[in-house]
Formats: C-alpha cells, sequence, structure tokens
C-alpha cells in the first residue's frame, strides 16, 4: 500500500477510533463533526511524524522500562492532538489514559479485519521469488 493510502486509511481507522472513544469516555469531547475529522487528521499526523522522533529520543527509557513507556508515548500524542485542535477536549488525565486503551483497541481490531500493516508483504514476496 503507498504512504498516501495507508495515511487516508490511518485516518478513517482514527476517525472511528476516536469517535468510539469520546461515545465511551465522559472526559472526551468534539465540538462538532468537523472538529472529529479534523482530530483524528492532526492525530494521524502526530503518530506518523512526531511520535518516531519521540521514541527515537527515548528510545533507552523504552527498553529500561521494557516498553512501559510506550503506553505513556501514546498518552502525550493524544495530549498533543487536544493541544493543537481547538474542538478537541481532554479534560483529565485518567480520561487520557483510558482514551488511548480504547483507541488503540478499536484501531488494533480494524486492523486485524482490514489488514493494512504491508511493511511484511515485501519480505514475503521477495521470499517467494
Amino acid at each position: 500500500m503507498r504512504f498516501l493510502q495507508r495515511f487516508v486509511v490511518t485516518w478513517a481507522f482514527n476517525l472511528l477510533a476516536i469517535w468510539v472513544a469520546v461515545k465511551l469516555i465522559d472526559g472526551l469531547h468534539y465540538s462538532d463533526f468537523g472538529a472529529l475529522v479534523l482530530t483524528s487528521l492532526v492525530f494521524a499526523l502526530v503518530n506518523m511524524i512526531v511520535k518516531p522522533i519521540i521514541k527515537l529520543l527515548t528510545l533507552p527509557l523504552i527498553l529500561l522500562t521494557l516498553g512501559v513507556l510506550l503506553f505513556f508515548i501514546n498518552i502525550l500524542m493524544l495530549y498533543i492532538t487536544d493541544w493543537l485542535v481547538s474542538g478537541f477536549k481532554i479534560d483529565h488525565f485518567i480520561d487520557a489514559v483510558w482514551g488511548t486503551m480504547v483507541i488503540w483497541a478499536v484501531n488494533w481490531v480494524l486492523q486485524l479485519f482490514y489488514d493494512v500493516d504491508d511493511r511484511h508483504r515485501g519480505k514475503q514476496a521477495a521470499s517467494r521469488a
């Protein structure tokens, strides 16, 4: 899958995941559908651009905590989205924790049903040739 296609799928999955999180968690809010669309777009961009940089900078701590820090990095990505999008609001830290878990779970289920992780397909195709 090309980068743009992958980005659009990621954005769509995040749209649904954030919508579900807002419906399930009282401390997450968006002002209107346009804000939800913008929130999911910004969240996808933050995860594609900022998250890899943060992961690289914190790699020793990620290893030291056996990956637990990755969960807090995901929470940070949600807070950065909150900071960048005026129509999206997180009331409390615990809401961000639960929101991160819901968004992760929804994205995980969607990726199981709609196989969008094509990073390994090139290796599989090369090994069959």
